[in-house]
């Protein structure tokens, strides 16, 4: 009789400690009723671990690590702008209305995204590559894009590149008594940059260059773009030629013109003109100089 109860006892006992195994490796171990010794629940603002609710080292978890924010999966494309540029030109006014909430009564808006993929490095190779193959802007040219893209500028860039976009911006002017930048930064009316693609423009906003650091975490996906026709639009003015929602004489594998593409409604935006550039936003007018216009 004691044979046997020594006997059930061992075996409950090998159960117990069976049931009670630690981790370890790709092995996550086994607890008796483990909702009852580790709740779900952790509070967000103490990053230690739970230490007070733990039976053995391998299973604690601490919980900076399940509150850090962590970006997608690389390659990842979220909902967003991504998909107008591989929709072509005629289907880019009915996309942009589903973005932006726009097609049906009750539709929600989708935010602007900034994390569209990209998939080139920052390395020089790369650099050079992405100026190669990365040179269409998804976005046709409009007087609103153009409007949004000086604003963008001159906030982002026109403190180094100027607003003139000839490299005398106000921390390397004269007008700056504390001016010490440690590089002058590039003049965009130079015979490169009117020859440089698009992807060269691109690349460095999404990484910077030399001294300049990457605005890919202030600009969204469409901001890049819009800031980069605003460029054009200034190139275009200081070589006299049109670059605007109507007509793009500068060069047309640069941008399309709203106006050129058919069934392409687009809202026009209000008629600006710089005094310090000349150049004419708007209306239309997109980034080409009206007549009389001071350079």
């Amino acid at each position: 009789m004691k044979s046997l109860k020594y006997t059930i006892f061992s075996v409950l006992a090998a159960l117990a400690l069976y049931a009670c195994s630690p981790s370890k490796g790709e092995f996550p171990g086994t607890e008796y009723m483990p909702d009852m010794g580790h709740p779900i629940s952790y509070e967000a603002n103490a990053l230690d671990g739970y230490y007070n609710n733990t039976w053995e080292e391998g299973s604690v978890v601490k919980r900076r690590d399940m509150s850090l924010h962590y970006l997608p999966v690389v390659g990842a494309v979220p909902r967003g702008y991504a998909g107008v540029s591989y929709a072509g030109a005629a289907a880019f006014d009915s996309i942009i209305a589903i973005l932006r909430g726009k097609n049906t009564l009750n539709a929600i808006a989708v935010p602007v995204n900034g994390h569209v993929p990209y998939y080139f490095k920052d390395t020089e190779p790369e650099r050079i590559r992405a100026s190669k193959e990365y040179t269409v802007n998804p976005f046709p040219i409009t007087a609103a894009g153009l409007e949004r893209g000086k604003e963008l500028y001159n906030i982002y860039c026109g403190i180094c590149h100027g607003e003139k976009g000839n490299g005398g911006g106000y921390l390397v002017s004269e007008e700056n008594p504390n001016a010490k930048y440690p590089a002058a930064p590039a003049n965009f009316l130079l015979d490169t940059f009117y020859v440089s693609t698009n992807g060269r423009f691109y690349h460095a906003i999404m990484y910077g260059k030399n001294v300049m650091g990457g605005y890919a975490d202030k600009l969204s996906y469409e901001e890049r773009w819009q800031v980069i026709h605003y460029i054009r639009a200034l190139q275009a003015a200081e070589k006299k030629l049109q670059y605007s929602a109507t007509a793009n004489t500068f060069n047309p594998s640069f941008g399309t013109p709203s106006g050129q593409i058919k069934g392409l409604a687009v809202a026009p935006a209000p008629v600006t003109t710089s005094a310090a550039t000349g150049v004419t936003s708007g209306g239309g007018g997109g980034g080409a100089p009206k007549k009389g216009d001071k350079k």
